[in-house]
């Protein structure tokens, strides 16, 4: 698979250095918000070259509803929009909820349900194709067996691997060439459909998406994936890495986003997860200052904590 890449790897490498790679933001519709805050964010990362947003949904429908109505007021019908319900669901409450926020195109529903309830996503997922709506997952999954079970399942589109939780970067590899492997390739099977149906709208394709919302993520995976476009899927079709603009001052090589909201590909070598000695410092548990300074203040106990 690698080596069927090779001869044309150079020419991606060079797009990436020239245009980087697409993020999406999560900045805009965290619970609790209030509409103007959204507003507000909506307009900042437009302005920022966003494309692409996700809003957080699963507290009361008809304020997810009126929620979603106003972020697609604010980034329009052109821009991509997603969901996440962080595994809030059961399977029938998450098919019956998702289905009234179709109105809003959304592009993904991300954690539907229980992260381990494989063949409840694939209910959710078979529900919701119909609907043009994909299931995002895989954030808490810690190793690669669940993530061929998904695959295999149909359980996902939209494959979030979470570099810090599963198991290592041999691990996470095994992942990328799962997905490039089972491209569509069980629907196609269960269908009877032609791979090579170009107008097939039944079978899909497996998208790495990585979910990167902590600290050190963004500066994982942004490797991972531009791996994947220069060696393994060699697209950037429905594929995009989560960005958050907070705590990347704490990194001596921090990740970084250009005028079109892309991530700049990094130069130096390694995982970008260096810290600076000054974090370090501040925040090392037990004995940072910013955690000596909280102990001295009284916020942490022996009794509470």
């Amino acid at each position: 698979m690698l080596q069927s890449t090779k001869t044309t790897r150079n020419e991606r490498i060079q797009y990436l250095l020239e245009n980087g790679y697409p993020a999406y933001t999560t900045q805009i519709g965290w619970l609790g918000y209030s509409d103007e805050t959204m507003r507000a964010l909506c307009r900042k990362y437009l302005a920022a070259g966003f494309k692409a947003f996700k809003m957080k949904v699963g507290q009361d429908l008809q304020n997810d509803i009126k929620r979603c109505r106003l972020v697609r007021d604010e980034i329009g019908w052109e821009n991509q929009f997603m969901i996440d319900a962080n595994q809030t669901w059961n399977v029938p409450t998450a098919i019956e909820w998702v289905k009234n926020l179709k109105e809003f195109k959304p592009l993904w529903i991300e954690e539907p349900t229980s992260p381990d309830d494989i063949l409840g996503h694939a209910k959710i997922a078979a529900a919701l194709r119909e609907h043009s709506i994909g299931v995002a997952t895989g954030e808490m999954c810690c190793n690669r067996v669940m993530f061929k079970q998904f695959m295999q399942a149909d359980a996902l589109e939209f494959c979030q691997i979470d570099s810090a939780r599963i198991g290592g970067v041999n691990e996470i590899l095994a992942v990328y060439l799962m997905a490039k492997k089972l491209n569509g390739k069980v629907l196609h099977s269960l269908t009877g459909c032609s791979a090579a149906n170009p107008l097939c709208n039944v079978c899909i394709s497996v998208k790495v998406c990585p979910h990167a919302g902590g600290v050190g993520l963004c500066e994982m995976v942004q490797h991972l994936q531009m791996w994947d476009f220069c060696s393994v899927s060699c697209t950037l079709e429905g594929r995009m890495v989560e960005f958050v603009d907070q705590q990347h001052d704490q990194f001596v090589y921090p990740a970084t986003i250009n005028a079109k909201a892309c991530y700049v590909a990094p130069r130096a070598p390694g995982y970008s997860t260096e810290l600076k000695e000054a974090a370090i410092v501040q925040f090392e548990y037990p004995h940072g200052t910013e955690w000596k300074r909280m102990f001295d203040e009284g916020m942490f106990t022996q009794e509470n904590y």
